[in-house]
This record gives C-alpha cells, structure tokens and sequence, in this order.
C-alpha cells in the first residue's frame, strides 16, 4: 500500500477526497430527509382534544386531533409544556388513525396517552419508529 501511495500520491489524494466528499454529502442528504419527513416537532397541532397538567404542576399535555384531509386519516398530536422553565413545548406523542386523545398523569413524571405510557421529557412516542 505505501508504495502505492508513492508512485500515485495524486491518484490517492482525489480517491480519497472524493470518499470523503460523498460520504459528507450522503449524510446531509440523509439529515435532511429525517427533519423534512421524520421530525415530529415539525408537526401542526390541529383541533385541541385535552389538556391536562401534571400533579406537581411542572408540565402540562394537550392533545391534539390532525385532520390531514379527504385521503388521509386522523391522527394525535401529544404536546409537552414546561411550566416552569421557558423551554417552549416538545411534542411527545404522534399516533395515527386515531382520533381521541385522553391524558392521565401516573405521577409527577409519567404521562399515559391513550395506550401509551412516557417518562416525560425524556420519551417520545411516534408510531413509525415501532
């Protein structure tokens, strides 16, 4: 291999960087496709169904019904809001061909959505990662 590289350091130099351009422009590729169809954060709310704070009063959950037209079926939006901090909201909850969405808190730092229990902040639940 080194004496490759000696008698074609041209050649190794541009193999090399070209390597290294594709696999930097296929992981932006790739990134941007996950924000553009994958992020749930990028999701509008919709119609609110419920909202319920949690028993020591740190966050509160709305859920939210989406009506994504005539071919596409209802889906369930799950918000977070930190009351206490100014961190804006997260959404934690994405469930689809469902249109109800009930709240209840386990304790102070476990949500349950519908079927679905989260430690929150931490937890999201999105249907198409299962």
């Amino acid at each position: 291999m080194k004496r490759f590289i000696k008698k074609h350091p041209v050649g190794f130099t541009i193999t090399v960087s070209t390597i290294v351009f594709t696999a930097t422009v296929s992981w932006g590729i790739i990134a941007l496709m996950h924000w553009a169809f994958f992020d749930i954060d990028r999701l509008e709310p919709g119609e609110l169904i419920t909202e319920e704070t949690s028993p020591d009063g740190r966050y509160t959950v709305q859920t939210f019904r989406n009506n994504g037209g005539a071919t596409v079926d209802y889906a369930v939006l799950g918000v977070l809001t930190f009351n206490e901090k100014d961190r804006g909201v997260k959404n934690i909850y994405w469930q689809y061909h469902e249109e109800e969405g009930e709240v209840s808190w386990v304790d102070d730092d476990t949500v349950q959505i519908n079927d679905q229990v989260l430690q929150v902040p931490d937890e999201v639940y999105d249907y198409r990662r299962e």
